[in-house]
Formats: structure tokens, C-alpha cells, sequence
């Protein structure tokens, strides 16, 4: 594919149905794939069609309203009944991305929260589903103008190493990460993005290198263990990366090698940003040790474009995601602003 696309949205709404970008074919192939039931959008969440636990929010929630469609009863106590099973399908294809459960229960509120006909539920549903959807994209763009706003000052522009992808493909549109690498190419402030190539699925390789093309941002892409290698040559300015699940003690989750990229950050100087929306936070888990970490199957590991590149009888751990330590963590960027992860409890309590 060498034409490019001016803008990503990953999750699309028109008229009865959902279009999603298949990031399973990018970047060889630009691909749409039509959703119009909530036992589609399950399976696409759970295949990584669409990824990125922001988007994974808003694809959640037109999946609850599809299955909201899919109910043929005019009793309410039936209806929200069967709503909460389509609630629970949801649930249980991703479970470390703490945004697909936020958005879920926004939806099941909003149903028990209308006191209207069925369809009139419905369709306060829709209008949720596209709010949530909207408020994503603003936050953003929020996120991005934070991010900027505490980025180091250099003589220089800067070059940002990012980890995965956490751009418009991971989002409503725009990205946490790679929001901040936006505003800072806007504001001509950025002379280059480094990208990990992201073990085992490539995300970084495949889907952050084909947004900066898109955009004609300057992009080299490493592997995930040349990263400490190039602080050590001081390529690197700033590490930033997105979020999966961030604990009430700002431990955070984020796609596997994030863990040892801070560690390498530290040991370099070089300041380390976690952007995510306020919602990543999860104030009901003390700290990262209770976060529940998706394991997939070692087959990501073992073969590669479906040919095998392992011995035949090795065992593979195939965990999706780490845990980085709030104290390798030089701040939070979030629509709100930038927060020190040992913060977050005034947040919690609510002295901000």
C-alpha cells in the first residue's frame, strides 16, 4: 500500500454498523472490516483487530449497543438481563486493558439510568457509545498538548523513543503516546521517533512506523533490545509510552518490555512518561501486583507470517504485558495534566 491516509480512526460508527480497521493486515494491507454484532466485536477485541485499550473502550461500548439491537423484548427486567450477558462477553476477551471494563459499565448505566421505552434505551445507548467515543478523541488531543507542555528542553529537537503502539490506531483517533509525538512534530520540537519493534506482534514495527509515515514524521524503527543501546549513545531525549491498566500507587501496565525500558531509562537519566487517559486509572487496585495480566498463546512467539521459527518441543511464556514500577515513572501525562505517580492518592481522595 503506498498511498497514505490523511486521517485514522480505528473505530468508525455508520449507520447500523461498526467499521473497523483490521491491524492484524497493516501495514502490507489497509483493510475495513464491517461489525454489526456485539459477538463480532468480541471476537474482533479478542483477535487484536482492534487494540489499544482506549479503542478497545469505544469499540466495547458500540458493542454493547449492538447487542442492546440484538434483544427482542419489550420487558425491561428482560432486556437489561440480557444485557448484562452481552456485558459479560465483552468482559472476558481482554483482561488487563482497564478502559474496555470502564466503558462497559458506562453503557450498563446508562441502560439502568433510562427510564424510557426499550428503544428508547437503545437509542440513549447510541448517543453513549458516541459520546464516549468523542470524549476519547478530546482527551487525546488534551493529552498531546500536556505532553508537550512538559517535555525536555533541548537546544535541539528532540528524539523520543516510544514502545508499541499508542496512536490514533490505539484510540478514538490522535493517541496518548504518539499524541505527544504529534504535538511535538506540530510544534516543530521533534527531529525523530524511535520505535521498538514490539516482540511479539510487532506493533511498534507494523502500526507506530505506519502512522509517522502517514504523517511523514521521521521514524527509525529498533528492536526491543537495541533500545538500551541507544540511550547509551545518547540518540534518545525522552522514552513515552501508553497504558493499559495504571494502579491506584501509579504502577502501570503497558505492552511487555515497557518494564525494562524504564529500567534502561533510568540508568541513562532520561525521563520516562507513561500517557494515558485519567480513566486507565484503576483506583481500586492498591498497586501493580494486583493488575491481571493476559497470557497468549505461545504460538505469537513461535512462528512468524505463520512459519515456524522455533525448535520443535520448546515451551513458550507468552505474557502481553508488564508492570512498571511507579518509581521509574517521571509522570502521568493525562487530559487533567501531568501527575507524579506518588499523586495520585490526593486524586483518589479528592483534594484535586
Amino acid at each position: 500500500m503506498n498511498s497514505t491516509i490523511n486521517q485514522i480512526y480505528p473505530v468508525i460508527w455508520q449507520d447500523d454498523h461498526v467499521y473497523l480497521i483490521d491491524q492484524t493486515r497493516l501495514p502490507e494491507e489497509y483493510n475495513q472490516v464491517i461489525i454489526s454484532r456485539s459477538t463480532d466485536m468480541a471476537q474482533a477485541i479478542k483477535t487484536m483487530i482492534v487494540r489499544g485499550a482506549p479503542a478497545i473502550g469505544v469499540a466495547a461500548a458500540y458493542g454493547m449497543y449492538l447487542g442492546a439491537t440484538e434483544i427482542q423484548t419489550s420487558d425491561r427486567s428482560q432486556f437489561i438481563e440480557h444485557l448484562e450477558k452481552v456485558a459479560d462477553l465483552l468482559r472476558q476477551t481482554r483482561p488487563t486493558a482497564v478502559n474496555l471494563f470502564w466503558a462497559i459499565a458506562r453503557m450498563l448505566r446508562t441502560a439502568y439510568e433510562e427510564t424510557g421505552t426499550i428503544e428508547e434505551i437503545k437509542i440513549t445507548l447510541l448517543k453513549k457509545a458516541q459520546s464516549i467515543q468523542a470524549e476519547d478523541l478530546a482527551t487525546c488531543q488534551a493529552i498531546g498538548d500536556h505532553g508537550l507542555a512538559i517535555l525536555p528542553r533541548t537546544p535541539e529537537k528532540l528524539r523520543i523513543l516510544t514502545h508499541c503502539n499508542a496512536g490514533s490506531l490505539a484510540t478514538a483517533g490522535y493517541g496518548t503516546a504518539l499524541g505527544v509525538i504529534r504535538s511535538a512534530w506540530r510544534e516543530q520540537r521533534l527531529a525523530r521517533v524511535y520505535a521498538d519493534e514490539t516482540r511479539p506482534r510487532l506493533q511498534g514495527a507494523r502500526l507506530t512506523a505506519w502512522e509517522c509515515v502517514q504523517e511523514n514524521i521521521p521514524v527509525t524503527i529498533i528492536t526491543d533490545s537495541m533500545a538500551a543501546h541507544c540511550m547509551q549513545q545518547k540518540m534518545i531525549d525522552v522514552v513515552v509510552v501508553g497504558a493499559d491498566r495504571i494502579a491506584g500507587n501509579g504502577d502501570t501496565a503497558n505492552k511487555i518490555g515497557t518494564y525494562s525500558l524504564a529500567i534502561a531509562a533510568q540508568a541513562h537519566q532520561i525521563p520516562f512518561y507513561v500517557a494515558a487517559p485519567f480513566s486507565t486509572i484503576d483506583f481500586n487496585l492498591a498497586d501493580g501486583s494486583q493488575i491481571p495480566i493476559e497470557e497468549r498463546n505461545g504460538r505469537e512467539i513461535s512462528h512468524f507470517n505463520h512459519n515456524s521459527i522455533c525448535a520443535e518441543g520448546a515451551e513458550f511464556y507468552n505474557p502481553a504485558f508488564d508492570v512498571t514500577p511507579a518509581n521509574l515513572i517521571t509522570g502521568l501525562i493525562t487530559e487533567k495534566g501531568t501527575i507524579e505517580p506518588d499523586s495520585l492518592i490526593k486524586y483518589k481522595i479528592g483534594q484535586y
